[in-house]
């Protein structure tokens, strides 16, 4: 620095950045403590003279004392506090490419980095507003500042925007583009005029005039990508991004081909995508028994390489990941449901998804603030809480017969059902109370789904782990042939 001279415009951005680290760090309590001393020496002070003075006891002179007692009390209570609060991504917004357009840098708040624990706000939708508002407020009270909101339901959409109005500058909302609502249900549409209605409902419901991520809504086939990106549809969300109403364009989807395509696209600078340890799994061998004695005991290094490809391509064009079913909707939580066959902890899918290349924030949804606490734990939990990788190879080798790890073994299907969705979004079903309309329209939209199963049987004379693909796909017929 001393040898190298800065204009006047690099003067000024280096001030402003360094102001805005200032109040950062006061934002997360560094200035707190110089408060705490001053207010307790003042308040302690205040009450001993007062002592004396009414009652002429010199020993009030001993309260003195509760300046370092009530002092060093505070200060441990509020660095419990500071270390509980989550911590935020290493790369801001600012940071991906700028894409697709010449908007003005300065229209964009440059200051905000992304919390690594994040509020996936679906669970909201089955709570009341003042339950949203309650754990909305404690999310931020944690630290927690980004919030995915793909619901198109109207009264979770105003519910949210109640909650977090006359805080919208500590949120980054990330909101989607094609989630609409129609004759009382979630479509997802491409239709512009559908999907201007829904965006403008959104902004509306959220009481705010822009988006800080604006999502092009699940795209899970190649083909759809490619219009899309070809089509009316990015033209007019990079409108958006020209005036300001989208900050930043993503993308949602399940499939590591499409976000790969569109990580390389030079449009994209955000994917929200599926990860956890069950669905980046993949055997390298089908003796399973091998797999686990060379591989997984030296190292956890059973992903699925295409999945491991995306993350590298993510970091390397510098696009963001924010994930989605961190916890394989509850699956990772029991060992029956497990593809394990052992339980996970919150706190070790969290850490997995977080050490994968280019992810941002893990989206959690949280229904009560009991469960914020089990995500916001992170934060403190020791190396040995968040260790995944010595659970893994323990799992009882049965565990995975007859489950499905969504590997793609099982492909080709001669009628082209993508089966490891298929299969993937029926798990996911069946782990809710009620099946979420999010994974009804995933299913809905796949251009082959369990309907078209002709029940060949050649995919499971290929499957490694045996598990029984024309029952399982009779299953997913009926359940969602209803809905």
């Amino acid at each position: 620095m001393e040898d190298k001279k800065l204009n006047e415009k690099e003067s000024l951005e280096l001030i402003t950045q360094m102001i805005q680290n200032t109040r950062r760090n006061l934002d997360t309590g560094s200035g707190n403590m110089f408060l705490v001393w001053g207010y307790v020496s003042v308040l302690v002070t205040l009450t001993v003279l007062a002592g004396v003075y009414f009652t002429k006891n010199p020993l009030w002179m001993w309260g003195f004392w509760g300046i370092p007692v009530i002092g060093y009390l505070l200060t441990f209570l509020l660095m419990r506090k500071r270390q509980k609060m989550v911590k935020y991504y290493k790369r801001p917004l600012n940071n991906m490419k700028k894409r697709g357009s010449n908007h003005e840098i300065s229209k964009v708040r440059e200051d905000r980095i992304i919390s690594e624990i994040g509020l996936g706000g679906e669970w909201l939708e089955r709570h009341s507003a003042e339950e949203v508002k309650e754990v909305i407020s404690y999310c931020e009270k944690e630290g927690i500042n980004i919030l995915d909101c793909w619901m198109s339901e109207p009264n979770v959409r105003s519910n949210i925007g109640a909650a977090i109005e006359g805080h919208r500058n500590h949120w980054i909302i990330q909101g989607h583009l094609g989630s609409t609502w129609q004759n009382g249900q979630y479509v997802r549409t491409r239709n512009l005029e559908q999907v201007k209605t829904a965006f403008q409902d959104l902004l509306i419901r959220f009481r705010t005039d822009y988006i800080d991520l604006g999502m092009i809504h699940f795209v899970d086939e190649l083909a759809e990508f490619e219009q899309i990106k070809n089509g009316e549809f990015l033209t007019y969300v990079k409108s958006l991004k020209e005036k300001g109403v989208i900050r930043h364009i993503g993308l949602s989807t399940h499939n590591p081909d499409v976000a790969r395509m569109a990580a390389l696209s030079g449009e994209i600078e955000m994917i929200l995508f599926s990860i956890n340890p069950a669905f980046d799994m993949m055997p390298a061998t089908e003796d399973l028994n091998q797999y686990f004695k060379e591989t997984y005991e030296a190292e956890l290094c059973g992903i699925n390489p295409e999945r491991a490809e995306l993350y590298q391509i993510c970091e390397q064009e510098q696009v963001g990941i924010t994930v989605m079913k961190g916890y394989a909707g509850g699956r990772l939580f029991s060992a029956e449901a497990s593809p394990f066959g052992v339980a996970l902890s919150p706190v070790q899918c969290l850490h997995y998804a977080l050490t994968r290349p280019a992810v941002a924030s893990v989206l959690v949804g949280y229904d009560t603030t009991k469960h914020v606490d089990d995500a916001v734990a992170y934060e403190t939990a020791t190396e040995e809480e968040k260790d995944y990788a010595s659970v893994l190879p323990s799992a009882p080798r049965h565990a995975y017969k007859g489950q499905c790890t969504y590997c793609g073994h099982c492909a080709p299907c001669p009628v082209k059902i993508d089966i490891a969705m298929v299969n993937k979004l029926y798990d996911l079903a069946v782990m809710q109370e009620e099946v979420p309309a999010s994974i009804c329209a995933h299913y809905n939209q796949l251009s082959a789904n369990a309907a078209d199963c002709i029940g060949c049987g050649g995919c499971e004379t290929r499957c490694p782990f045996g598990v029984k693909i024309t029952k399982k796909m009779k299953a997913a017929r009926e359940l969602f042939e209803v809905r």
